[in-house]
C-alpha cells in the first residue's frame, strides 16, 4: 500500500483523496486549521461535499511537512493561483517527491500554465504531471464512473502515477502531452462561461453546440501554439472535459455564465457561488497570452470583455454573431 499526499481540501481534492483512500494511505492537507479540525471531528467535508464519510485510510493534516512525509506521490489540488507558492513550500521542505496537479487554469498576472510553473520551480529532473478530464467531484464521490487523463514529463512516470490513482469507478489514461492536458483543462472553463451565457439567454441547443465546437477550435489553436498535440484535444482532457463543463449541472463556470445572462453583477455572482470558478481569472490570462502568440480567440475575448470590462452578456453574444464569415475548422 502506497501513501499519497493530497494538498487542497476543496470539493475535487477531497473527492480524489476519498477515492484514492480505498486502496492507499492518504494524507489530506488543508491550510485552514479550522477546516481541518472540522473534518477530523466529522470524518467528512461538509463544507464542500456533504456527509460522505472518510475511509479509515484517510487522515487530515494542517502541517504540510507531516502531510507529505513518506508520500510516494504528492497530488496538488490547490487553486492555480497558489500553485507556485505550494511548490516553493514543498521545496523548502527539501522534498523531491513526484508531484501531480489536478487544478486547472493560468496563473494570475503571469499567464503561465501549471506545467510552466512546475518547470520553473521544479526543473526537469523532478517527476511531475497533470491530471485532467471530465470529472465532477459530486459524481466521483458517489462512486459513479469517471475517466480522466494523467500526462507527465516522463512516460514511465505517467504510467506509474496513473496506476496509483486508477481503480474502482475512476479510470485513468496516461499521456506525455502535459501542455495539451494543461491547456484543455484551463481554457474549457472559459468556454463553459460562454455556454452558460448562451443558455441563460435562451439561445437554445443549436447555439450551445456551435459554442462548444468553435470553443474547441480556439482551445486547439491556443494549445498548438504552446507546443501541444492536436489529438490531445480530441480526448478526455479536451473535448470530453469541454462538453461536460459546458453542459453539466455541477459546472461552476457554466453557472457564472447563466447568472451573468440574467443581469447579475460578476461580484454578486462570485459571492453567491461558494466555490472557485477558475474560468473567471483564466479568461483574462488566456487573452493576454493569446495576444502575445498571435492566436485568434474570439469567444474567449468576448467572455473576458463581459467579465473584466463590464460588457453586457447580450452585447458580447451579438458581437460574436456579427463576426465576418470564415471557413470551418481549426
Amino acid at each position: 500500500m502506497s501513501k499519497i499526499a493530497v494538498l487542497g481540501a476543496g470539493a475535487w481534492g477531497t473527492a480524489l483523496a476519498m477515492h484514492i483512500s480505498n486502496r492507499h494511505q492518504v494524507s489530506l492537507w488543508a491550510r485552514n486549521s479550522g477546516h481541518v479540525s472540522g473534518m477530523r471531528k466529522s470524518r467528512a467535508n461538509p463544507l464542500y461535499l456533504g456527509d460522505f464519510k472518510f475511509h479509515d485510510n484517510l487522515q487530515v493534516e494542517d502541517d504540510l511537512g507531516l502531510a507529505i512525509q513518506g508520500a510516494d506521490l504528492i497530488l496538488s489540488v490547490v487553486p492555480t493561483a497558489g500553485f507556485s507558492n505550494i511548490l516553493k513550500d514543498i521545496k523548502a521542505l527539501k522534498s523531491t517527491q513526484p508531484i501531480v496537479w489536478a487544478h486547472k487554469g493560468l496563473e494570475p498576472q503571469t499567464a503561465k500554465l501549471p506545467h510552466e510553473v512546475a518547470l520553473e520551480e521544479l526543473g526537469l529532473n523532478q517527476q511531475w504531471g497533470a491530471l485532467s478530464g471530465p470529472s465532477f467531484a459530486a459524481e466521483l464521490v458517489r462512486g459513479l464512473p469517471t475517466a480522466v487523463t494523467l500526462a507527465a514529463n516522463d512516460a514511465a512516470f505517467a504510467l506509474q502515477a496513473s496506476n496509483l490513482i486508477h481503480g474502482g469507478n475512476l479510470r485513468v489514461y496516461n499521456s506525455t502531452d502535459v501542455a495539451g492536458v494543461s491547456v484543455g483543462g484551463a481554457v474549457k472553463n472559459v468556454m463553459a462561461i460562454a455556454a452558460g451565457i448562451s443558455d441563460g439567454m435562451g439561445f437554445g441547443n443549436n447555439a450551445r453546440a456551435a459554442m462548444i465546437t468553435r470553443g474547441l477550435a480556439e482551445i486547439t489553436r491556443f494549445g498548438m501554439a504552446l507546443g501541444a498535440k492536436a489529438e490531445t484535444f480530441m480526448g478526455l482532457a479536451g473535448v470530453g472535459d469541454l462538453v461536460l463543463t459546458c453542459t453539466g449541472q455541477y459546472s461552476r463556470n457554466r453557472e457564472v455564465g447563466l447568472q451573468l445572462a440574467s443581469g447579475k453583477a460578476l461580484e454578486d455572482v462570485l459571492k453567491g457561488l461558494g466555490h472557485v470558478a477558475e474560468g473567471v481569472n483564466t479568461a483574462r490570462e488566456v487573452i493576454r497570452r493569446a495576444d502575445s502568440l498571435g492566436v485568434d480567440m474570439p469567444i474567449t475575448y468576448e467572455v473576458n470583455q463581459a467579465l473584466t470590462h463590464g460588457k453586457s452578456a447580450k452585447d458580447a453574444v451579438m458581437d460574436l454573431l456579427g463576426r465576418s464569415q470564415k471557413a470551418d475548422g481549426i
